[in-house]
């Protein structure tokens, strides 16, 4: 069996774009990453909602009066971080490609063409 822990989770080379204008391709690609996201929040909450008003639970009330403990506020944190390590992907990704890109020998000369005017 092949462990797929290791393996590679982003694709190398160039990512197709389909947009003229700088950054549009990676905030639509934002876009869609939160349109799944809804999605599935969307799906899950009308299910709870099934589910609960089947037994009789009014969810509403319930979620009106409740205080989270120090956990639960952590684990939502831990959640929200996940996602925007998500939507922010392609952004970081690119930002490694191009740092791997840079040398001391680029460095130099974008700093004579910027003295130079």
């Amino acid at each position: 069996m092949t462990d797929t822990s290791k393996m590679r989770r982003d694709a190398r080379g160039k990512r197709p774009g389909f947009y003229d204008t700088p950054g549009m391709d990676q905030v639509m690609s934002m876009v869609m990453v939160l349109a799944s996201e809804v999605s599935v929040l969307a799906d899950d909450i009308d299910l709870m909602q099934r589910v609960a008003a089947g037994q009789g639970i009014d969810l509403k009330a319930g979620m009106a009066a409740i205080e989270l403990d120090q956990a639960a506020l952590e684990e939502r944190e831990a959640r929200r971080q996940a996602l925007l390590d998500r939507l922010f992907y392609l952004m970081r990704k690119e930002a490694h490609e191009l740092a791997a890109q840079e040398t001391s020998d680029s460095y130099i000369r974008t700093i004579d063409e910027i003295a130079l005017g």
